[in-house]
């Protein structure tokens, strides 16, 4: 089901803003609440937080993010899911959500509607209330943007930045495949990575949005160099079926496909690598991998990392 109608009547334009503004509220429910902690002010007014604040921002392109396959609701459930594991990759958890629609006049009202009762579902999930936006138009196409304001789930928020030589890589879950439906179907790991921000031996944390082989630049220190294994890591299923249909391997999707919203982080050197393991296991369901470590100069057997690319957003 695509976002468009060919019958006026049926169409945004026909609502006019204020209008469509009203209906918005009406399908989000009680996934907004009242003026002036949402929607209704020129800005929502959020109560002081304990901990560090944190706020990050993600758009759905229709065409780029999604396509016809992808109900709505789904398309909704991403927007907010993949703001919520940036959330995750800092130990941080949701406090307030605004969107911003970009809409062609021939946007359907009822794919709209289905697309905020969607948003209005997972906002209640994850208890993340939407408490404003905007709407603007544009010749065509459809846009929405989703800025996610968070708080530290403790006294520590995790950055990229912090591994040393030495230091042993870890990722969550199974890579590669995320176009077979994995992309909007994920969960984001919340839960985890505020464990993980808890714990004085993780020194770095990130999610991994477009692809490992890319990604893992983002945390590798200077003077370091990252040594994988190819058996180390860990491919999905779905990896291994898009291998058999298009003669690329699976490792290299499960490197390069991007959109797995997994967590990849770094435990220092010192750290007793198998205490911390057993403890994720008693905390955990998540699968989770030790795939390598940074060294001087990568082993011999080591993945060739910079044959691999990830996904590249201007190209």
């Amino acid at each position: 089901m695509h976002p468009f109608t060919a019958t006026t009547a049926d169409s945004v334009s026909t609502l006019g803003e204020l209008r469509l503004i009203a209906a918005i509220r009406r399908w989000l429910g009680n996934a907004t609440p009242p003026s002036p902690a949402g929607i209704g002010d020129d800005c929502a007014v959020l109560s002081p937080s304990r901990h560090p604040q944190v706020v990050t921002v993600d758009p759905v392109v229709y065409g780029e993010h999604f396509d016809d396959s992808i109900p709505p609701r789904a398309v909704a459930a991403k927007l907010l899911k993949r703001n919520l594991s940036d959330l995750a990759a800092m130990g941080a958890r949701p406090r307030a959500a605004v969107i911003s629609l970009a809409l062609a006049p021939s946007v359907s009202t009822r794919w709209l509607e289905q697309f905020y009762r969607g948003l209005a579902a997972t906002s209640r999930t994850y208890r993340t209330p939407i408490v404003g936006g905007d709407i603007t138009r544009q010749p065509s196409g459809f846009t929405a943007s989703l800025t996610l304001i968070g708080e530290a789930a403790g006294p520590r928020v995790l950055t990229r930045r912090g591994a040393k030589l030495g230091d042993a890589i870890y990722v969550t879950g199974t890579l590669g495949g995320s176009i077979l439906g994995h992309h909007h179907r994920f969960t984001p790991r919340l839960v985890e990575g505020a464990w993980l921000a808890a714990r004085p031996e993780v020194r770095s944390l990130m999610d991994l949005s477009d692809g490992l082989a890319k990604d893992l630049h983002a945390l590798t220190p200077d003077n370091a160099t990252p040594s994988l294994l190819a058996s180390s890591i860990p491919i999905s299923a779905a990896a291994h079926t898009l291998a058999k249909r298009d003669q690329r391997s699976a490792v290299e999707h499960a490197l390069s496909d991007g959109e797995d919203f997994e967590l990849l982080f770094t435990v220092a050197a010192r750290a007793d690598h198998a205490k911390f393991e057993a403890a994720w296991r008693r905390k955990f369901r998540t699968r989770l991998t030790h795939i390598g470590r940074f060294t001087c100069t990568p082993a011999s057997d080591a993945l060739p990392l910079a044959t691999f690319q990830g996904y590249e957003h201007l190209r």
